[in-house]
């Protein structure tokens, strides 16, 4: 069973397995357009939604050096389908991982590994050897939210409101949403935010350092091409060199940082002079 999923998942998904999914890709050189594509559903996301995400990251083309995730519509994403919900399994041809849990409430193992499986169509976003950029208009709520917190850069419209609608509905954030989030407005702005479930404007999102862009609605497009323009512009081993850098500062101290800066200067160094 599991190596038929890999084989099955060692392909970039057909455009019917994108559309059961709800989603739409585009490949246009080095630069990849995901878009959340349910707008009778506000563009709320199925577990296969989730699934497929970490599929295509997974199956991308090497050359691929951006990804722009957006949403058709006025809407980011309204977050999770609430059909997700249902014991009986609300989303038609999927499975439901509350009836899993209703069946046998034990069966913790395998809820832990579905959830990683959801998880998986996020993480995959904060790889160094790509830019993932969220281009938000309307609604990113929940998962939507979390999913555009996995980028590493947001841009949003004018109009863009973001919530963390989880624990309003008796659950937790789990789609890698908690750690940036915290890593953005810190600890307790994101306690006030999880546990109100408030709606955040555009203009506070810049504020709290939860965009790092907002422009008008018409002008989101442009200025997210714009944005992809100037990134590509900069080399690709130094753009990912210098990303895999800025993601381990975190967590190092001075001394470990500054040797990593210098193992990697001399890398790329060693490559420019072998022509690379």
């Amino acid at each position: 069973m599991r190596e038929r999923r890999a084989m099955a998942e060692s392909t970039i998904p057909t455009a019917d397995e994108l559309a059961a999914a709800g989603l739409g890709l585009g490949i246009d050189g080095a630069v990849a357009r995901i878009t959340l594509s349910r707008p009778h559903r506000r563009n709320a996301m199925t577990g296969r939604t989730w699934t497929t995400l970490a599929r295509i990251g997974h199956t991308l083309p090497e050359g691929v050096r951006i990804v722009v995730v957006e949403g058709e519509g006025q809407t980011f994403s309204s977050g999770i389908d609430l059909a997700m919900f249902d014991p009986a399994g609300g989303v038609p041809g999927e499975d439901s991982l509350f009836a899993r849990i209703a069946e046998d409430p034990e069966d913790t193992e395998g809820l832990d590994e579905g959830i990683a499986e959801y998880q998986e169509g996020f993480l995959w976003l904060r790889r160094p050897d790509i830019v993932s950029v969220a281009a938000v208009r309307g609604h990113a709520i929940g998962a939507g939210f979390q999913l555009a917190l996995a980028c590493d850069i947001r841009v949003l419209a004018e109009d863009a409101r973001l919530c963390m609608k989880e624990p309003a509905l008796g659950l937790v954030p789990d789609l890698t949403g908690t750690k940036p989030l915290v890593e953005l407005v810190g600890l307790n702005r994101a306690v006030e935010l999880c546990l109100t479930a408030r709606t955040v404007g555009a203009a506070e999102a810049r504020e709290l350092r939860l965009a790092e862009l907002v422009v008008a609605e018409p002008e989101l497009d442009r200025a997210v091409d714009d944005l992809v323009a100037a990134l590509l512009a900069t080399p690709a081993a130094a753009a990912r060199a210098t990303k895999g850098l800025l993601m381990s500062a975190r967590y190092n101290d001075l001394e470990t940082q500054a040797r990593a800066e210098r193992a990697a200067q001399i890398a790329r160094m060693a490559d420019m002079a072998r022509g690379r």
